[in-house]
């Protein structure tokens, strides 16, 4: 955290820490990094295939890829991947839904961070950070009015108890 952070901050965590242009997007990189990590995403032999568009989703993500791409060596790589455009916004919003059907329980690998050969390396960003962090890098991206669709009975829940998506999230990775 730097002295910028307290003067000019452009974002503010629930817990009241803030982050400047500068320590945000370290922040949201260096996040990026951990969820590959973390949920073993990849491999040094898989390459991703990444969604096409101009979301400002799919923006970031090309965005993310091309900086992994200089902090990873890149070797012979036989095994792909796809990465998903989801965030965590989407995915708790799918699963809430999912809950309403009959055959939740044989789907419920679906909603997790890696299925079979996809991979949702927005899995723990909300819509609102990587809409911030394609502004803040200057990304040329369209931003649609059903980029938020799922959002709104969600979004409903998350004014009355913060960090709702989080704890879905967090959730589904642990099932």
């Amino acid at each position: 955290m730097c002295r910028l952070c307290e003067i000019r901050p452009v974002y503010e965590f629930t817990n009241k820490r803030k982050l400047c242009k500068n320590c945000f997007i370290k922040w949201f990189q260096k996040k990026f990094l951990y969820t590959l990590r973390i949920f073993n995403m990849l491999s040094n032999d898989e390459w991703v295939i990444l969604p096409r568009g101009n979301d400002f989703r799919v923006v970031v993500l090309r965005d993310l890829f091309s900086m992994y791409e200089t902090k990873i060596p890149v070797r012979d790589r036989t095994k792909k991947k796809t990465a998903l455009k989801d965030s965590a916004d989407i995915v708790s919003y799918s699963f809430l839904k999912a809950l309403t059907k009959k055959n939740f329980l044989s789907k419920i690998d679906s909603f997790k961070p890696v299925y079979k050969d996809k991979i949702r390396p927005l899995f723990l960003f909300l819509d609102k950070e990587i809409l911030l962090y394609a502004k803040l890098k200057g990304l040329k991206f369209t931003l649609r009015e059903n980029s938020f669709r799922e959002k709104e009975f969600i979004d409903t829940l998350e004014g009355e108890h913060p960090e709702i998506k989080q704890s879905i999230v967090r959730t589904i990775s642990k099932i």
